[in-house]
């Protein structure tokens, strides 16, 4: 056999394995081995982006209803004040608590509709 000197050598590519030096005995397990290597790669090439994406989407489904019950609390609070503090019926509170909000959501639509232009 000749030997090539270091400068002849290539470091591209992978290195050619001699048969000869593969032991037989254990050759299923090796393929075992690299299926599973090559299997659990694409598995946490596909489906780990998605379940990041999953994750966020419950903590943002999470955080949208305790927002809104956070909202219901906060409403139902504001007209039993109001209404201990108005010298009329309940219907003042529900009255100037509705404008409120109506004013609220006004606002939010043309704010809404000045960010996001008509497409067609």
């Amino acid at each position: 056999m000749a030997k090539s000197s270091p400068a002849s050598r290539t470091t591209e590519g992978p290195t050619p394995v001699n048969p000869a030096d593969v032991e037989t005995k254990d050759w299923p397990a090796q393929a075992t081995e690299t299926i599973v290597t090559q299997v659990g790669n694409i598995r946490d090439k596909t489906t780990g982006p998605v379940l990041t994406g999953v994750h966020y989407a419950v903590y943002a489904a999470f955080a949208v209803g305790l927002g809104t019950v956070a909202l219901v609390i906060f409403v139902i609070g504001a007209v039993r004040a109001l209404d201990n503090y108005l010298p009329e019926d309940v219907w003042a509170a529900h009255t100037l608590l509705g404008a409120v909000l109506f004013l609220v959501g006004l606002v939010l639509y043309f704010l809404k509709a000045r960010a996001k232009p008509d497409a067609a």
